[in-house]
């Protein structure tokens, strides 16, 4: 795969299409790349969360671990571990190649460079983030009225 192919895998992905050409670069060449094979577990829940991953071909399975856990399958330009793009925490979920699978390994502090460098995104990221945090935070308020609409 070459620059331009991984740049527009990059920019397809949530969050990075606010990203211009040079900061998709720079995070291509300092991403840490993985191939995995067909099975191979990339993460374990539970697993300490240092980066997210984006797919840039093939496909990954995501199981949360649970009795009502449904398997959800993501391709090329998935984003995988949003939050663990600005801090560390844990894996909510099992991640394993679907089918053979290659990803980008984007760090915390590779994530604030660049941020730091492009500030363009980073206040583009910033609001978008917020927008979601607004609509959670709303449809948490919708659901507590439903609630309270069947308590007796």
């Amino acid at each position: 795969m070459g620059l331009d192919d991984d740049i527009a895998i990059l920019s397809a992905a949530p969050l990075f299409g606010f990203m211009g050409r040079d900061a998709l670069r720079l995070l291509s060449f300092a991403a840490e790349r993985r191939t995995l094979t067909a099975g191979e577990r990339l993460f374990a829940q539970g697993e300490r969360a240092d980066g997210g991953f984006i797919v840039m071909s093939g496909a990954l399975t995501l199981t949360p671990r649970g009795s009502h856990a449904v398997p959800v399958t993501v391709g090329r330009s998935s984003l995988i571990g949003r939050l663990a793009l600005f801090q560390r925490g844990e894996r909510p979920c099992d991640a394993d190649a679907a089918s053979p699978s290659e990803v980008v390994r984007i760090t915390p502090t590779l994530m604030r460079r660049v941020l730091e460098e492009f500030p363009d995104a980073a206040r583009a990221i910033h609001d978008e983030l917020t927008d979601d945090l607004a609509a959670f935070a709303g449809d948490l308020v919708g659901l507590s009225a439903r609630f309270d609409a069947v308590a007796p």
